[in-house]
């Protein structure tokens, strides 16, 4: 077991330091403020505090941990050992950087309730975040600082082991649309064919007459498809269907449409199936917990997992919403248009709720790419230079990399061939 010492044992403190030690490394920690007993362990032990006691490990806090609410400082970006740090200590320190501070403000998202601009969206922008700015986004720097932490350690204390875990590739389907053109009712598909009729979308014209005569499958219909794909592969595989009234944000088949609900249980036969969140329902528990209910009822099944539409997390109020209705888990956590760790981790972990200062029961499992992020690139070579680099850092802190890929991309036309980057991808980064 390690010791931590501290003047003063903050939520802070003690939410950050079990993410690090027990999250990531899997090394039991405890904390005192007493001298006698810091000094009477005989096992691994660490100072965090402005000062050192002895010639013990010491990290010289930065004052993050120990403060209340939200307060706007600047931070110096530097790097330790090629890896881009902040919070940096002192010579008195055992390491450079107050790395359990550095990654409170990355997992806590502190900086997004800095002052910033919203997207059209009412999202966080990539491009206001510290990550991104300096060129950081695509490294799960809060895992890569533990794991140098650790060997940090273990100079000073051979002895010292840790449960070691094993790299995981998880694969999310999001399901927003499930249908293109079937299952929509005579007044929508009528409404739709004029409508792509009067903007001369021709190609759409033939695709949904095709569809509606039954000449043809829907293109966004390629479940068969995928759960065909997944059988090849040991790996954990989610479907996360928008069950919700429709609306000028959410279009989805008819939750009273029996093919449509047909085809939910189905999926849920085979893999793990929860609630895709409508627009309306991030601001309305009311809406947020009656989908819920609908599709567990459907299911037979408790709906505990959860991804919001436009991944449209807004801290620390979503996520409240979310613990209210009894949600356990969230895999919204990253950037729709960008690659890369939004929370700095590849590591599921607690939401911290600075204006209530407490850890919420909610488990926050980030992303590292959506497909949305990859419409920029034109071959899949590209694709793969950026995730190949992601992939890499995820391997060596053994962490879990997790992509949400949607039905409707995939069945949709594009320079890519999504189906085959999705297999490609799935072969690439699932050992």
């Amino acid at each position: 077991m390690l010791l931590v010492y501290t003047h003063k044992i903050t939520n802070r403190l003690s939410y950050t330091a079990k993410q690090i030690f027990d999250g990531i490394l899997g090394i039991e920690t405890s904390f005192t403020t007493k001298v006698e007993d810091f000094i009477k362990h005989k096992g691994p032990k660490i100072t965090y505090s402005k000062q050192p006691l002895q010639n013990e490990f010491f990290i010289r806090s930065n004052d993050l941990l120990f403060e209340q609410g939200i307060n706007d400082f600047s931070i110096s970006v530097e790097h330790w050992d090629g890896i881009p740090c902040f919070f940096a200590c002192d010579e008195k320190s055992s390491i450079p950087y107050d790395v359990l501070s550095a990654s409170f403000f990355l997992l806590s998202r502190y900086e997004e309730y800095l002052p910033h601009v919203k997207d059209s969206f009412g999202r966080f922008p990539a491009k206001e975040s510290l990550a991104h700015q300096n060129g950081f986004l695509e490294l799960p720097v809060v895992d890569l600082w533990a794991y140098k932490l650790f060997r940090k350690l273990k100079e000073r204390f051979p002895d010292m082991e840790r449960k070691k875990r094993k790299y995981r590739f998880s694969s999310i389907v999001n399901v927003t649309t499930s249908h293109a053109y079937a299952y929509r009712g005579i007044s929508r598909s009528l409404g739709g064919f004029l409508l792509d009729l009067g903007n001369f979308r021709l190609r759409r014209v033939a695709e949904r007459t095709a569809v509606l005569l039954g000449l043809s499958k829907d293109p966004y219909d390629n479940f068969e498809t995928l759960v065909g794909i997944h059988k090849g592969f040991p790996i954990r595989t989610m479907f996360f269907f928008q069950f919700a009234e429709y609306s000028a944000h959410d279009k989805n088949i008819s939750t009273n449409n029996n093919k449509f609900r047909y085809l939910i249980k189905s999926m849920a036969d085979y893999s793990k199936v929860s609630l895709s969140t409508s627009y309306l329902s991030s601001t309305n528990t009311e809406v947020l917990e009656e989908e819920k209910r609908r599709l567990g009822d459907l299911i037979h099944r408790p709906i505990t997992y959860s991804r919001l539409r436009y991944n449209r997390v807004n801290v620390p109020i979503t996520y409240r919403n979310l613990v209210d209705v009894e949600f356990t888990d969230d895999f919204s956590m990253g950037y729709t248009h960008e690659i890369g760790f939004r929370a700095g981790t590849c590591t599921p972990f607690y939401f911290y709720d600075i204006p209530l200062e407490t850890k919420q029961p909610l488990k926050v499992h980030p992303f590292a790419g959506f497909d949305y992020a990859f419409m920029k690139y034109k071959k899949a070579n590209e694709v793969f230079a950026k995730m190949d680099t992601v992939f890499r850092s995820v391997k060596e802190v053994n962490g879990e990399l997790v992509v949400v890929f949607s039905n409707e991309l995939l069945g949709s036309p594009h320079k890519i061939n999504w189906m085959e980057l999705y297999k490609a991808l799935l072969k690439r980064y699932y050992v």
